[in-house]
This record gives C-alpha cells, sequence and structure tokens, in this order.
C-alpha cells in the first residue's frame, strides 16, 4: 500500500512538472503578448484615426481598454472584440500540429495560450441586442517558446503553415493580426433580412429596439480553415 502511495505520489509530481509548470510559463507568456497587441492597436487606431479625420472628421477609430483579458478596436459600425482566454488550451490529437516534428520532439510545444478576435455590429453593443450574432474573424495561439499558429478567415494558418519556423519576434505579426481582421470586418456589410420575414414583431423586439429585424453579415465566411 505504501508503495502504491509512493508511485501516486512520484506521478503526480512528473504530471505537476511536465504540465502545470509548461501552462504557467505559458500563461505568462500569453499575458505580456496580449499587453504588447493592446499597445500595438493602441498605437495603429490613432495612426488611422488621424488620417481619416482628413478625409471625414467624423468617421472615427477607436481602442477601447476594457480589462486585462479584453480590448475592442470600434470603427465603420463595427466593433473587434480581441479577448485572451484565461486557460492555456491544447488541440485534439488528430490536428494537423501533432504532426510536426517540433511539436513531437517537445510536447510541451503543444500547450498553448489563445487570443481570439470577433466582430459584432457596434449598434448591436450599444443597443444591447442580446439575440445579435457575433463573428469569429480569427485565433491565435502562441506556446512556452513563443512560437505562434493562427487560423480564421483571413486564411492564416496557409501564410504560416510550419510552427517550427512561426517565432513570435517584434510586433509585426500583431499587427498583421490586428489589421487583418479589420480588413475581414470590413469587407462585408450588414443587409436587411427578406421582406417576407419581417412582416410582423414583437412587442418584446420593439421595447428592445429589434424592430429592423436581425441584422447580420450576411454571406460572412464564419467557418474558420479547416484542417
Amino acid at each position: 500500500m505504501e508503495s502504491q502511495n509512493t508511485d501516486n505520489v512520484t506521478q503526480i509530481i512528473e504530471l505537476l512538472k511536465f504540465k502545470a509548470v509548461a501552462k504557467q510559463k505559458t500563461y505568462r507568456g500569453i499575458q505580456e503578448v496580449f499587453k504588447r497587441m493592446k499597445n500595438v492597436a493602441a498605437d495603429f487606431a490613432g495612426q488611422i484615426d488621424k488620417q481619416i479625420h482628413k478625409v471625414d472628421d467624423a468617421v472615427d477609430v477607436e481602442f477601447i481598454d476594457v480589462s486585462d483579458f479584453e480590448f475592442q478596436m470600434k470603427f465603420s459600425g463595427d466593433v473587434l472584440v480581441f479577448s485572451m482566454h484565461s486557460n492555456i488550451v491544447t488541440f485534439p490529437k488528430e490536428h494537423i500540429l501533432f504532426k510536426s516534428p517540433y511539436i513531437q520532439q517537445d510536447m510541451r510545444r503543444s500547450f498553448f495560450g489563445a487570443i481570439v478576435a470577433y466582430n459584432f455590429l457596434a449598434d448591436s453593443l450599444r443597443y444591447k441586442r442580446m439575440a445579435d450574432p457575433g463573428y469569429l474573424i480569427g485565433r491565435m495561439f502562441v506556446n512556452i517558446d513563443d512560437h505562434f499558429y493562427m487560423e480564421g478567415v483571413r486564411q492564416w494558418s496557409f501564410l504560416f503553415p510550419d510552427i517550427s519556423q512561426n517565432k513570435l519576434e517584434g510586433d509585426q505579426i500583431l499587427l498583421e493580426f490586428i489589421q487583418s481582421s479589420m480588413i475581414a470586418a470590413m469587407e462585408i456589410d450588414s443587409e436587411m433580412p427578406p421582406f417576407e420575414n419581417e412582416k410582423m414583431i414583437s412587442v418584446h423586439q420593439k421595447l428592445n429596439q429589434r424592430m429592423l429585424g436581425n441584422i447580420q453579415k450576411v454571406g460572412f465566411k464564419t467557418g474558420l480553415n479547416p484542417q
């Protein structure tokens, strides 16, 4: 019995050394990446805001610092919500990343901090239209070595296919993630639903400022790149 307890303790210690220590280091890393991304987003929003004001001073590009886990970019009737996941994640074993020799050589590299970008209509948040959808634009994953993997509607996984080469050095990749997310959000415009769908509304819809119906970005590619 004592031998079994010793074996259990040894296994627990080994798992903590392998998983808990790796996840803690990965989490500290993604916190720093997210702070850097905030600074990049704030600087970029300021630059674009100044330039667009020369064309039309009613058009704003705004950076909003929400919390340690979220910031927003507001522009052209859209809001991009960038959120850092509070947990360290991995992928299913059949995922393409597990075919990489770089991952296979050290499985601690298969743990990632995650940052996601969602697109909402600005008025959906302003007027608290709870049924309005948000659209997943993309996801960035960063591991213990500061190597990154990205996927999303802008085909990032094809632009950066080899995680062993995807070292997050400097802020250029963070800037590209932000810029491409903004482009993806603006590429598809909001469309009204068909007339027949709008012939009747409820009092609930009226009181919740839903008289224009379920406005959506029709044609938006909601799925991420298939693996």
